[in-house]
């Protein structure tokens, strides 16, 4: 009896997660559907699967549309994103090393002012922000989308609590063979860190993908928008173009679902490593 209850336990499990994951994949099932439909065919009244005939020319005409620099917007955030995630990762980890390592008898004071920053609403900092990189002629540069996001205090947190549980035991072998704080970090700490560096990596590439106002606002020519920008401009656009949209929609977001899947498990094996242990 009890052995019956668990293969049917098991088996509810099952069918729930596939029910789920269908509901997970009804999007992208409707941006491939949509993308390589007609415009006749995703206005129809009836509705099928898939359209009767795949129009695949629309990814090339997408890429053509001289009102939609996709290809640009594609460059743009990529350059973005990755200078981003770079700068960020490398601040961010510095930063939560130096607080869980380096003695400070302030350093407890530092950490929960980083914290705090948490608490600021982002719209309180985005007019100083803009007046700032304006002054300095940054608009529609790649130094104005990408300095002003470079550190985390999220990130910040996530390094510090990792570290606060790293081996202190690698790190003294290290002090004795002459390394200092730096070299310790670089050569001990870092190798040995890797899944919380891709777990904070992939949320900060994520994000930064998926910026909209800041790269709306500070990108102002057409050469500096990034993707997000760039798809926006259907919503304003007098004639809508919609198997156009759901072409670029589905460009935009491969890149995300590819960086995903490859890093997916140190998303969770780097932030279960980071548990919030003091």
């Amino acid at each position: 009896m009890h052995d019956a209850l668990t293969r049917a336990g098991r088996a509810l499990r099952v069918v729930l997660l596939i029910v789920l994951a269908l509901l997970f994949l009804i999007p992208f099932y409707l941006l491939v559907r949509n993308g390589l439909a007609t415009e006749r065919d995703i206005t129809a009244p009836g509705w099928t699967l898939f359209p009767h005939t795949l129009q695949w020319s629309n990814l090339t005409e997408v890429f053509r549309d001289p009102n939609l620099p996709l290809g640009r917007a594609l460059l743009n955030s990529t350059l973005i994103a990755v200078s981003t995630t770079i700068g960020t990762v490398l601040l961010a980890s510095l930063a939560g090393y130096g607080l869980a390592r380096i003695p400070y008898r302030r350093a407890d004071v530092v950490f929960y002012a980083v914290l705090g920053t948490l608490m600021v609403p982002a719209a309180v900092t985005f007019v100083p922000s803009f007046v700032l990189v304006s002054t300095l002629g940054w608009i529609s540069t790649l130094r104005g989308l990408v300095v002003p996001t470079l550190f985390s205090a999220f990130a910040c947190f996530i390094f510090r609590q990792y570290f606060l549980g790293f081996p202190k035991e690698l790190e003294d072998a290290a002090r004795v063979d002459g390394l200092g704080y730096w070299r310790t970090y670089w050569r001990i700490v870092v190798p040995n860190a890797r899944p919380v560096f891709a777990a904070v990596g992939t949320i900060v590439f994520i994000g930064a993908w998926n910026a909209f106002l800041w790269p709306l606002v500070i990108g102002q020519d057409q050469e500096a928008w990034t993707v997000q920008v760039a798809l926006s401009t259907f919503t304003t656009a007098q004639n809508l173009n919609l198997h156009e949209l759901f072409v670029a929609a589905a460009v935009s977001i491969a890149p995300l679902v590819l960086v995903f899947l490859l890093l997916q498990r140190y998303i969770v094996a780097g932030v279960e490593r980071s548990g919030i242990d003091d």
